[in-house]
């Protein structure tokens, strides 16, 4: 197990991590001081927790927005995929009822040149 240095507003804390993963630590971390700073300068010293807070409360918010984003895009996925099956369907459908039409067409064109060659009887046959 690793452990690296982190500075959250302006406190060092020693934190522990899978092997490999210090450097993703490390960007955390900054990004959540670079959250509390952004704070302190849009409101001003109003309290060391009361930052962290908000920092932590606006994490919050984002990770909710984006679950919320990925279900809607799930439920679109899955009804893009309904749609594509249902496609696929009404194609072998149709494909079937083309290869049926075509059949019969050929059946009825071979009954019509049967009939043909038995009314000209030794004459030449067609087809």
């Amino acid at each position: 197990m690793a452990h690296v240095t982190v500075t959250i507003n302006a406190r060092q804390y020693r934190m522990a991590c899978e092997d490999g993963q210090e450097s993703h630590l490390m960007q955390l971390a900054e990004d959540l001081e670079r959250r509390i700073q952004d704070l302190r300068g849009n409101f001003g010293e109003i309290g060391d927790s009361r930052l962290v807070v908000m920092a932590a409360l606006t994490i919050a918010d984002e990770l909710s927005e984006a679950g919320q984003r990925t279900r809607r895009l799930e439920e679109e996925i899955s009804g893009l995929q309904d749609g594509r099956t249902a496609a696929s369907d009404r194609t072998k459908e149709t494909q079937a009822a083309v290869a049926a039409a075509l059949n019969a067409a050929a059946e009825r064109i071979e009954r019509v040149a049967k009939g043909l060659n038995q009314s000209l009887g030794n004459g030449v046959a067609i087809g």
